[in-house]
């Protein structure tokens, strides 16, 4: 990757925020939506309330929950761009906050808690719903990418990951890197925003006052998920759970879309990941933009596509009537 590359990718990342604060994106009409996980072991043995965003276009039969990134949020710039496009080409839509993230101190969530997915997909106001899909972008895409191992439900007919990590241990390395100073404190603060809303309602494994003083996402991790989640230790976490490992296991049609020149997600953490994938996943790269943000034209897998939203409407409208080979 050259400099000019290089240069473009951190741009295309940080643009799409920049501008999102200075001129915010309209949310298509949605109105509010939850659903309750009943008390169990992933819970803390408490319910626990997931919140989003529903935009129903009338008359469709097919909705896609779209996932938000690590420390992101429903107004996340991607997340309401993609709600919209998807709403232009007749899909409805539902945002989902995965636990925490509408800061309303219910838990949080980690890198492979599909839980809380699977808890959306089954929730009665979607129940009449033909067809499901999921977008997922860079951390909620490797949390879309679990939905792809085992059972499921049967309407559920593909996954999206945008800018998704597949290695947790590699990419922990590449956003903890001196250089990448600016993301990281940029998803540490989203991150720590969650967990004081949760601090000021539950018990949390880790006093609040340490946390505050986390610098590194592996830190995050050990001291928040690892103790949280019941995993031996972050080394534990990031083998059990980097869906990279498990690309072999996937069933269901599945659209992998990492950028050339993300800067947050670097190309060189995939490794030979993307080469054991099953035959139900395409690859197709990325070639202009950063992570999950672009120009208004890029190309994607050779072809020229007006945006990435775009191109997953296109690729979900092709897979519609196809139905996945397991079931619930």
């Amino acid at each position: 990757m050259g400099a000019a590359d290089a240069l473009l990718g951190h741009f295309w990342t940080i643009a799409p925020s920049l501008l999102h604060r200075m001129r915010p994106r309209e949310a298509p009409p949605s109105r509010a939506w939850s659903t309750v996980i009943a008390a169990d072991a992933a819970s803390a043995g408490r319910p626990v309330t997931l919140s989003g965003a529903l935009c129903e276009y009338e008359g469709a039969d097919s909705l896609v929950v779209v996932v938000h990134g690590l420390g992101g949020a429903l107004e996340s710039p991607y997340c309401l761009r993609a709600a919209g496009v998807l709403r232009a080409q007749g899909f409805s839509t539902l945002r989902l906050a995965l636990r925490g993230a509408d800061r309303l101190g219910e838990d949080f969530y980690h890198a492979g808690l599909v839980a809380d997915l699977h808890a959306a997909i089954a929730s009665p106001e979607l129940a009449h719903y033909e067809n499901l899909f999921v977008l997922g972008y860079s951390l909620g895409g490797h949390v879309s990418l679990h939905a792809g191992f085992g059972p499921r439900d049967p309407r559920v007919r593909a996954l999206a990951a945008v800018c998704a990590p597949l290695d947790l241990e590699r990419s922990s390395q590449a956003i903890d890197s001196a250089s990448r100073f600016v993301y990281r404190q940029h998803v540490l603060t989203g991150l720590k925003d969650i967990y004081r809303a949760v601090a000021a309602r539950h018990p949390v494994p880790t006093p609040l006052a340490r946390i505050e003083r986390v610098r590194t996402i592996r830190e995050w991790d050990a001291l928040t998920v690892v103790p949280r989640y019941g995993f031996a230790d972050v080394a534990d976490y990031y083998a059990r759970m980097s869906a990279g490992f498990r690309l072999s296991e996937i069933t269901l049609p599945t659209l992998f879309l990492p950028s050339r020149h993300d800067p947050m997600v670097p190309a060189w953490t995939y490794g030979d990941l993307l080469a054991r994938a099953s035959s139900h996943v395409e690859v197709r790269w990325v070639e202009q933009g950063g992570h999950v943000g672009y120009p208004a034209q890029l190309r994607v897998h050779g072809d020229h596509v007006s945006s990435i939203e775009e191109h997953v409407a296109g690729w979900f409208r092709a897979l519609r009537a196809v139905r996945p080979s397991s079931t619930r």
